[in-house]
């Protein structure tokens, strides 16, 4: 049960990037939510983050303090497991 939870979680995580990404017409071009995809199960399970994970961590870095502004993306970018994964990467995000 725990598990469909999960994975339910996951899906509408990436849903809401997704859709997301798609109406932030106002945001900078190279700011793409969705593209932090591959970084699902180090944000939302604490896994440890996949180098896929950490290269999307690196190309979105000038933006990250921009989602943890947005009430739509900062629960996530703030939550502990998301800042283990940007410590792991070796992100410097400069707020």
């Amino acid at each position: 049960m725990a598990g469909n939870r999960k994975a339910v979680a996951l899906c509408v995580v990436v849903l809401v990037l997704a859709v997301a990404a798609a109406g932030a017409a106002s945001a900078a071009a190279s700011c793409n939510p969705a593209a932090l995809s591959p970084c699902t199960s180090a944000i939302m399970l604490g896994m440890a983050p996949t180098q896929g994970c950490c290269v999307q961590l690196r190309a979105q870095q000038p933006c990250l303090c921009q989602y943890a502004r947005d009430p739509s993306y900062s629960s996530y970018v703030t939550s502990p497991s998301a800042q283990r994964a940007v410590r792991a990467c070796n992100v410097r995000p400069n707020c």
